[in-house]
């Protein structure tokens, strides 16, 4: 199928093919129809399938053919949980849109509100927004929100994890009862659902993904190294790798700047992102990484969601966090939109308890890879820690909570989806 048979106008199928895109993803043969047909939708899909033009494409055309309002008010009101998100957003809707004479602009915090209020002043049709800003433009009379016919919440989960429900349901009250709702998550919790129930009315479900799942395309893998040698694995395994690009997650904020000092004192570009850093050096490390200028972006888990990089190769947990869930938003940043990837896991023995709620969720276990000279000692340190790693969970009379200590020699098994990789000599632990 092709984009043209999706019912898109000329003016949109041009800009989507000056991208280099020729066949829509799954999720947009599902909801674009939909949304041109003026439905509410319930979208689930993991992250790197296509969501954002699933609906931005047929939003631009409905607002397109209506022509501009004379308000010049917001029509439609884009919802995201991050800065960074809500900036991807919008420059989505500004890349696509281009062939049209809609107007759209982005307001988040962080930065001045001042040149915002400017762009809201001049007229707006498409609005993306994270709530908390919005709600300060609201208050200061700075946008009305009367107009809106057509409400997106993306990455609706992630709102809610961060705990911005209450700012949704004042956004809700600023909106006309009447209007078209999008609502798209990557998992489905029962506040979800809930949320979904009150707002949605009669929508077309839409789930491309099974719920809560790893991107299909990412090869994982469990490196067990002791907490003081993670980074000088983690070094060791870009350069060997000659790793061209790898966004790095730590739990955090110091983490995340002790690891960056560590690799530039290494020779390795890096640089950090995390919720104490300011927007406009967030926005430059984010702009650095995209354009190959930076090798390696370490964050928290304010940059799991949203993050579009075009063939990102490796993403690696240097801490395993600790909600299973976010284990998938982090590593969905690799192997988007078809291309694959790999998603390595630096794991001491003090984080085995987090690893285990995250292979239930996966619905299986993750390969470990045991890699001489870090893995060995601490082995020998703690024998009945590392004796063999996962027994209790497979039901069999083994016990859980260990990695297998390395077998004799320097190679992996054969078979192993990571074999093929280029780094430093590793055993492979027997499941």
């Amino acid at each position: 199928m092709s984009f043209a048979q999706l019912g898109l106008m000329p003016r949109l199928l041009q800009a989507v093919s000056t991208q280099g895109y020729t066949i829509p993803t799954p999720i947009q043969v599902q909801a674009i129809p939909a949304i041109l047909e003026g439905r509410d939708v319930m979208g689930g899909a993991q992250t790197g399938t296509g969501k954002t033009a699933a609906f931005a494409l047929p939003i631009l055309q409905n607002l397109s053919q209506k022509g501009h309002s004379k308000s010049r008010r917001p029509r439609c009101l884009v919802l995201a949980p991050t800065r960074e998100l809500a900036a991807q957003v919008g420059e989505f809707v500004e890349t696509y849109g281009k062939n049209l004479t809609l107007r759209s602009t982005v307001v988040f915090g962080g930065v001045g509100i001042n040149p915002q209020i400017d762009k809201l002043k001049r007229g707006v049709d498409i609005l993306v927004a994270t709530p908390g800003r919005l709600l300060d433009h609201a208050g200061q009379g700075t946008v009305d929100l009367a107009d809106v016919e057509i409400l997106v919440l993306d990455e609706a989960d992630r709102m809610l994890d961060m705990g911005f429900i209450h700012d949704i349901k004042r956004v809700l009250k600023l909106l006309p009862a009447k209007r078209q709702n999008l609502l798209f998550s990557a998992t489905y919790s029962d506040e979800i659902k809930q949320l979904a129930d009150k707002l949605l009315n009669n929508p077309a479900m839409i789930e491309v993904a099974r719920r809560n799942t790893a991107a299909e395309k990412v090869d994982q893998v469990v490196h067990p190294v002791g907490l003081k040698e993670k980074r000088v694995l983690l070094a060791q395994l870009i350069k060997a790798g000659d790793w061209s690009q790898a966004l790095v997650f730590t739990r955090t904020k110091h983490g995340a700047n002790r690891l960056t000092a560590y690799l530039e004192t290494n020779g390795i570009g890096a640089a950090a992102i995390h919720g104490n850093k300011s927007q406009s050096a967030r926005t430059k490390a984010l702009a650095d990484f995209k354009a190959g200028r930076l090798k390696i972006l370490v964050a928290t888990d304010i940059a799991a969601r949203g993050l579009d990089i075009d063939k990102l190769p490796h993403v690696v947990n240097f801490d395993l966090p600790n909600v299973a869930e976010d284990y998938v938003h982090r590593i969905g940043r690799t192997g988007r939109a078809g291309s694959s990837g790999i998603a390595i896991s630096l794991v001491s023995a003090d984080e085995q308890k987090l690893l285990r709620p995250i292979e239930r969720l996966l619905g299986k276990a993750i390969p470990v890879e045991i890699i001489e000279g870090f893995a060995q000692n601490q082995a020998d340190k703690d024998e009945e820690t590392f004796v063999d790693f996962r027994r209790s969970s497979s039901g069999r009379g083994q016990k859980a909570g260990g990695f297998a200590k390395p077998r004799s020699g320097g190679a992996p098994r054969r078979g192993n989806a990571m074999a093929n990789r280029t780094t430093p000599n590793r055993t492979s632990a027997s499941r």
